[in-house]
């Protein structure tokens, strides 16, 4: 059997179980109230837990609209089994940042897709991350939390389950997932921080492209300026929303787009200016072939523990020879 075959094969197994004590407050609740509103479960996942008889009262199976008594100790057990899809294990290198038996951290490498599509159905991180849980006999359902553009680097985070991705997403949602990224921009940009809160759409006629409408979706992107280079600066931006190419298109808005972004350089039409340096040649663009943007930082609370999780990325070997030559 190749491992096409042996992966249809697989139904995969979470191994966790969330537990609640019930205390004097929540004495005469229901089971699903508890499931709710403590363990902060979506009602997508409680009803997966209802019709697999995974939910326990003192150990035993319970139904989740059985009220609950203080002492009561409820139980979520999430051995529950998952269609992993059609993404297929492809033996692809991966730079693993940070694992533990709920989260993958990776340091996404530039030119590749995250999440198989059309245009690029094999070859993406998520292809690779199927195949070294494969090869760790931890299966999985691939649930990434973040996604980065194609040529975008930096921190990219899995969940390896449904409840875990659910509680990171809400902590995006109420900004306690914060993202740091890293970029250099043409030109000096004057302020040396500032917030760009500029609302962003897709483009009319482009399936890939966004812009600046008022009709788009509410957008803010802080920035500071760490470094002034030569006819360059290298900013840190920190995002309250996540909207497709945000940094990009904001940088572009601001006048200072991100150095070698081919999809959102000076006026939409324009190639960013020639940046010169002191290697021999007077165009820095033949030491990087990308945007140079780098997810840098990510910090989160982690959903099982409740401890804050700092999880960084070095800044990659082409925007850091990029900066040594700026700096001359």
């Amino acid at each position: 059997m190749n491992l096409r075959q042996a992966w249809y094969n697989i139904f995969l197994v979470i191994p966790l179980i969330l537990k609640y004590v019930v205390d004097e407050e929540t004495g005469g609740k229901t089971i699903k109230y508890i499931l709710k509103n403590k363990l902060e479960l979506s009602e997508r996942l409680v009803k997966k837990l209802k019709y697999g008889n995974k939910v326990l009262c003192n150990s035993l199976p319970v139904h989740i609209n059985a009220p609950v008594e203080a002492g009561d100790i409820i139980e979520a057990v999430m051995d529950l089994p998952e269609d992993p899809g059609e993404i297929i294990p492809e033996k692809i290198e991966i730079d693993i940042l940070y694992e533990d038996d709920c989260i993958i951290a990776l340091n996404k490498q530039p030119h590749r897709v995250v999440h198989p599509t059309s245009g690029h159905p094999s070859g993406t991180i998520a292809n690779a991350v199927m195949y070294y849980l494969f090869c760790k006999d931890e299966p999985k359902k691939i649930r990434p939390v973040n996604r980065l553009d194609r040529d975008t680097s930096g921190v990219i985070i899995f969940a390896k389950n449904q409840y875990v991705q659910e509680a990171l997403i809400k902590q995006m949602q109420d900004h306690t997932f914060k993202k740091e990224y890293l970029g250099i921009v043409c030109g000096l940009v004057e302020n040396r921080r500032g917030t760009i809160n500029l609302p962003i759409t897709r483009k009319p006629g482009s399936i890939m492209l966004r812009h600046v409408s008022p009709d788009g979706s509410p957008a803010v992107t802080h920035y500071e300026v760490l470094e002034y280079l030569e006819n360059a600066s290298l900013l840190k931006f920190r995002l309250e929303t996540g909207r497709t190419h945000q940094i990009r298109v904001h940088c572009q808005a601001l006048g200072h787009p991100i150095l070698g972004d081919t999809l959102y350089p000076f006026h939409e039409n324009e190639g960013c200016p020639s940046v010169s340096g002191q290697a021999g040649s007077g165009n820095i663009m033949q030491f990087i072939d990308r945007q140079a943007l780098h997810s840098h930082k990510t910090s989160l609370i982690h959903p099982i523990t409740k401890k804050s999780l700092e999880i960084e990325a070095p800044i990659p070997e082409d925007m850091k020879q990029v900066l040594e030559i700026l700096r001359k």
